[in-house]
């Protein structure tokens, strides 16, 4: 018998005697509340929720046990023209659901409209196809694993994705290649601290689903930009090891991450959901209540707003749905320990009224969260709505992705039209973008490849996109790349040529490790990946994507040594692991945070810093180490800055080309074309 329960917390709560559902549905006039056997396929239950207090209904069922199947059937009104779809022949998924049992596919049972005309309701009922939401309640000894909270200076960032990163990794088991449980195995706990990563930041592992239109071309949604539910790990991620489930891998993969010393940020989609469009199925929030959880078009709320470019935009304005969007980042930090987050398309979740707002009530809730307030927040700082670009404007807690540092140093190296101006700004956190008082420069993300684009491998390898797997024509992803093929497009067995591509992958490495502000490092580029000049590899769940650990990969040293030792150089100099802005003045201690220096040792003058067709440059860090960066396509000879008697002498630390000592002399040092080369001042 059915019990009135309580109207909080959301979603399916066993509190050891039975289960309590709660609901959120402000415009239904019914709710039932559907329990099924094990298959999913036999409804045994059909009871209503006769209690709704402020728009949530819920009930108590007393003896409900963790791993019942269930969902919901919404009663109300089917008026697309007046923004509501409720529709009571179709299954709906819980949005608080922490696991789902089964997988999206296309069926016109799951549409909430007749496919023959959109104005009528279906009602044909979904319940063999529909995904169920499973009662979870699952214990996890977490022995003493606390956040780590490792400052934003001594930050170093790895993006992966949780199968592509050791779905070919032949020293993991292949029953956990791909896995969650993979990526804190020995092996890929070595390879991180080897490398010197402080995180890891994962792309989505939020329950997605697979968008229609990539179903019907045999695609997937290998990124997982499409999220379904905003609690439960994706499945596809579990080893499927006897004795295990999702979650309790994922929390024994972050303890072991911790233990290792790596904070785990997670990549996540609160802008929109995978229902799509208003020709989207009918899966959870539009058959709930549509007008409460999405954006709808003011003048035609048969439309949704479409600012993310997938169909719909979550209403995060709505106060239950900026309550959805908190108790999920609540239950990652509280329940499976996760040290922060990357919002995709951040400035979605910062507009009020479509216009974008530093106070939006989301910024707000965050700041004043206890739990919330001391993790990571990185933004995506750009959205395709109006006025959808927001580099540099938000809260100053907020770390964001600078596109502008990727371009800059992009173009720096591989091209011209640079200024030593422009690339000292960037070089130096972006200032011009990110300085104002309280925020500091770690909030600058520098990265020169993400997973959206070009890898390091291609960058140097191609100079057009080759994107003809994902069935699109090559219509797809990004056509202005600052890429560079070094002579040849694609791969090339030219000694000359691979050469040039190493020593441009190597200095665009070693801008990025000795700039100011928070690298970020895309995992496969220490190892040679590449994803066959494909800049939007999206939908493809196969070996283009899947990183190369293979013998015809360097995953056996080379650029994997050079990055370690760029990241010790990096946590050795002062200047670079301060977070304070730089000045180019001595500290009480004499020490200069930065000089900028042109290749003959003088201080850069203004006819310098303007000269786009200057290429080389010295950058001297904390009195202690001197960076030698020539983007021409020659030798260029450096005269080092002179030394008084007792200072120490010059001493070769790095050079991209590999070779330490015969070009330099301790006065002079030559260095080749498109390189960098790091001396250390010895006393």
């Amino acid at each position: 018998m059915l019990q009135t329960g309580k109207p909080y917390p959301l979603g399916a709560s066993f509190d050891g005697q039975g289960v309590n559902f709660a609901l959120f549905s402000e415009h239904a006039s019914r709710v039932e509340l559907c329990l099924f056997d094990p298959t999913g396929r036999l409804e045994t239950q059909r009871i209503a929720l006769a209690a709704c207090t402020q728009g949530v209904w819920h009930g108590y069922l007393p003896q409900a046990k963790p791993g019942q199947l269930y969902g919901y059937r919404v009663h109300g009104e089917y008026a697309p023209q007046r923004g509501q779809r409720f529709n009571p022949h179709k299954i709906l998924l819980d949005p608080y659901a922490k696991a789902v049992f089964g997988q999206f596919a296309i069926d016109d049972a799951n549409l909430g409209y007749c496919p023959q005309d959109q104005t009528q309701i279906n009602t044909q009922d979904n319940t063999p196809v529909a995904q169920k939401a499973i009662v979870v309640a699952e214990a996890f000894d977490w022995d003493d694993d606390t956040a780590l909270q490792t400052p934003w200076a001594n930050t170093v960032i790895y993006e992966a994705h949780v199968r592509g990163l050791t779905q070919l990794h032949p020293d993991i088991p292949a029953a956990i290649r791909g896995s969650y449980a993979a990526i804190a195995h020995p092996v890929m706990l070595a390879h991180y601290q080897k490398l010197g990563i402080s995180a890891i930041e994962l792309l989505p592992v939020h329950l997605h689903a697979d968008e229609p239109r990539l179903q019907k071309l045999g695609l997937e949604n290998y990124w997982g930009y499409n999220t379904l539910s905003f609690f439960a790990p994706e499945p596809t991620y579990w080893s499927g090891r006897e004795g295990t489930t999702p979650l309790a891998e994922f929390r024994e993969m972050v303890k072991a991450l911790h233990k290792a010393g790596i904070e785990v940020i997670l990549d996540v989609v609160f802008n929109h959901t995978a229902e799509t469009d208003e020709l989207g199925p009918t899966l959870s929030f539009r058959g709930i209540d549509n007008a409460s959880y999405y954006v709808l078009n003011a003048q035609h709320p048969e439309y949704y707003e479409n600012w993310t470019g997938c169909g719909n935009v979550l209403n995060i304005g709505h106060p239950r749905v900026l309550q959805l969007v908190m108790d999920s980042l609540r239950y990652w930090v509280s329940e499976c320990h996760v040290d922060g987050f990357r919002f995709d398309l951040a400035p979605i979740l910062g507009r009020i009224n479509g216009g974008y707002s530093i106070c939006a009530p989301f910024f707000a809730a965050l700041a004043q969260d206890p739990l919330l307030a001391n993790t990571k927040l990185i933004a995506e700082p750009w959205d395709i709505g109006a006025g959808g670009y927001q580099l540099g404007h938000f809260p100053l807690a907020w770390a964001e992705w600078n596109d502008q540092y990727r371009d800059v140093m992009r173009k720096f190296w591989l091209h011209d039209g640079v200024s030593r101006a422009l690339f000292a700004r960037r070089f130096a956190a972006s200032s011009d973008t990110f300085y104002r008082p309280h925020r500091q420069p770690g909030t600058s993300v520098n990265f020169v490849t993400a997973h959206d684009g070009f890898n390091l491998r291609d960058l140097v390898s191609y100079n057009h996109k080759h994107n003809h797997a994902n069935k699109e024509h090559n219509r797809d992803g990004h056509s202005h790349n600052l890429s560079w093929n070094c002579g040849v497009e694609g791969p090339s067995n030219d000694e000359g040529v691979k050469l040039l591509r190493l020593r441009a992958s190597k200095a665009l490495l070693a801008t990025l490790l000795l700039s100011q502000g928070t690298p970020m490092l895309l995992a496969g580029d220490e190892l040679g990946h590449s994803q066959q000049g494909n800049n939007n590899a999206y939908c493809q769940n196969n070996d283009i994507t899947w990183l190369n650990w293979g013998a015809g990969s360097q995953a056996n040293g080379e650029l994997i040594d050079y990055i370690a030792e760029l990241i010790r150089i990096r946590r050795e100099c002062q200047a670079l692991s301060s977070n304070t802005w730089w000045t180019s003045l001595p500290d009480a201690a004499g020490v200069t945070d930065v000089v900028w220096l042109n290749p003959s040792a003088s201080p850069m003058q203004p006819h310098d810093w303007d000269d786009h067709g200057g290429r080389a440059m010295m950058v001297w860090l904390s009195n202690q180490f001197l960076i030698l960066m020539n983007a021409s396509a020659h030798q260029v000879h450096f005269h080092l800055p002179p030394l008084n008697e007792g200072e120490g002498e010059w001493t070769m630390r790095l050079a991209s080309t590999g070779d330490t000592q015969s070009d330099f002399s301790g006065r002079d040092c030559r260095v080749a074309a498109r390189s960098v080369t790091i001396l250390q001042l010895k006393k």
